[in-house]
């Protein structure tokens, strides 16, 4: 019996280190997020306290392509149906693009050439969740490069009735 008792938490701890072997093996092929070639002069902005009952605030994020070739920009998007962001390239606006899967595409194709700047211009409805969204908010607008580089911006507000 004791024999039999030894090779089941032997074989017990075998596969344990099997299933905790191919565990990490699947880890490791999972990608990542690669750095950016794009480069924000500010990826974070606070508005302060704002009120629901004046409407929508924005703000623009100037990016830049701090690389010395081409980048194409793939996906504009958010993390909140309250936000919505464009995509401003001189005259011309890609979007708004918002959250994916609720109405708004995500897919953009816009080449910025080397040391080329942009805007993305945020926007966001303090009053998009009703009475039920005063309080201290956090969103976050993301850019995809088709290389696989992205870029998040965040912003927040304390909102008030």
């Amino acid at each position: 019996m004791k024999i039999f008792i030894s090779l089941v938490i032997v074989a017990a701890f075998l596969f344990g280190l099997a299933y905790l072997s191919a565990r990490q093996t699947e880890e490791e092929n999972i990608p990542s997020a690669q750095a950016s070639a794009l480069v924000a002069e500010k990826t974070s902005f606070d508005f302060g306290t704002i009120s629901m009952a004046k409407g929508k605030v924005s703000y623009n994020y100037k990016l830049k392509n701090s690389s010395g070739q081409e980048v194409e920009i793939t996906k504009l998007y958010t993390s909140c149906m309250c936000t919505e962001a464009s995509l401003l390239v001189g005259a011309k606006r890609f979007g708004p693009f918002g959250m994916p899967g609720h109405g708004f595409g995500s897919n953009i194709k816009q080449t910025l050439v080397p040391g080329e700047e942009v805007n993305i211009e945020a926007v966001f409805d303090p009053a998009a969740h009703g009475p039920a969204g005063v309080g201290t908010i956090s969103r976050v607008i993301t850019v995809e490069e088709k290389a696989g580089g992205q870029i998040d911006l965040t912003f927040s507000a304390t909102v008030t009735p």
